[in-house]
């Protein structure tokens, strides 16, 4: 191990300790490991939850929202960048304007302006980053950022002004409310399966994906409960409210890709994510504690 893998003052011993422990975790299926012993010690980056460690073979990151992971995770031994800042800045923004449309801010509901960022910032450009997390080795990255990739381009495709025309095939204007409600219903059902993955994360991580999961339920009844009658509109209540969580979603995004970015070579401060108790790194930080009080 380098020198530049000690980090917040850790010691060599602490180095040689990590080194001695690389062969005893085996990975076994979605990240989860057989060998728990040592456990404490292995995990130890000097206190820093988002210490960014190049220790070759020995390095098994905990829980880590920068990584969109939530499970222990190998970065790969190439020289690939983490893709996943980059995905989540791409689904923050453009989420971020379609919340304030759904919002109504300013009185401004019209999603025409939405369809640009949905093509190429959260549509491509998460792709793509998907596409990088598979080659990374990360599933639930890949999964995650590629499928919201595909969201964002096919609701591009949807919303397109006088392009596809999906609206006007509708001869009942009411049943296209239907038919959209039932679009995100759907991605409704997919944020949940995500989310069940992060309950042993950390709590910026789950929080995200609930709140995406929110923001597509209430989208998803907002047109459901659209009047059936000439001229009815989606429900405007439901409508604000899938607007409120959206921008949530958004911040969060935001958030866990500057955890992804920031380390001490670049910033001043780290960001904390704040592991779950029930976590593989809550554990092992409880097991610290009790440890140093005996």
């Amino acid at each position: 191990m380098s020198s530049t893998g000690v980090l917040n003052g850790s010691s060599s011993s602490t180095t040689a300790h990590n080194n001695d422990k690389a062969s005893a975790p085996a990975e076994n299926g979605a990240g989860s490991i057989n060998s728990r012993q040592g456990y404490a010690s292995h995990w130890d980056y000097g206190g820093n939850p988002l210490a960014h460690v190049n220790t070759g073979d020995s390095a098994r990151f905990p829980a880590f929202a920068g990584y969109l992971q939530p499970g222990l995770y190998k970065p790969p031994k190439s020289n690939i960048a983490n893709p996943a800042p980059l995905g989540l800045c791409g689904f923050a923004l453009t989420t971020f304007v379609l919340s304030l449309l759904n919002w109504h801010t300013r009185d401004v509901s019209e999603p025409n302006l939405v369809v640009a960022p949905a093509f190429a910032y959260g549509g491509l450009i998460q792709l793509l980053s998907g596409m990088w997390e598979m080659a990374a080795g990360n599933t639930f990255g890949a999964t995650a950022l590629s499928s919201y990739g595909g969201f964002w381009i096919s609701l591009g495709i949807m919303l397109t002004p006088g392009g596809f025309e999906i609206a006007q095939s509708y001869t009942n204007p009411v049943h296209f409310n239907y038919a959209f409600g039932f679009f995100l219903m759907g991605w409704f059902i997919f944020t949940f399966l995500l989310w069940l993955c992060t309950m042993k994360s950390t709590v910026v991580f789950c929080t995200l994906f609930f709140s995406v999961w929110m923001t597509f339920l209430l989208l998803g009844i907002s047109y459901l409960l659209t009047p059936n009658v000439t001229g009815g509109s989606q429900n405007i209540a439901c409508q604000k409210a899938g607007g409120m969580f959206g921008l949530l979603a958004a911040f969060l995004a935001w958030y866990v890709a500057i955890a992804g970015i920031a380390d001490n070579n670049n910033s001043f401060f780290t960001i904390p994510v704040w592991h779950f108790p029930w976590s593989e790194k809550g554990r092992a930080a409880r097991q610290k504690t009790e440890e140093a009080n005996v």
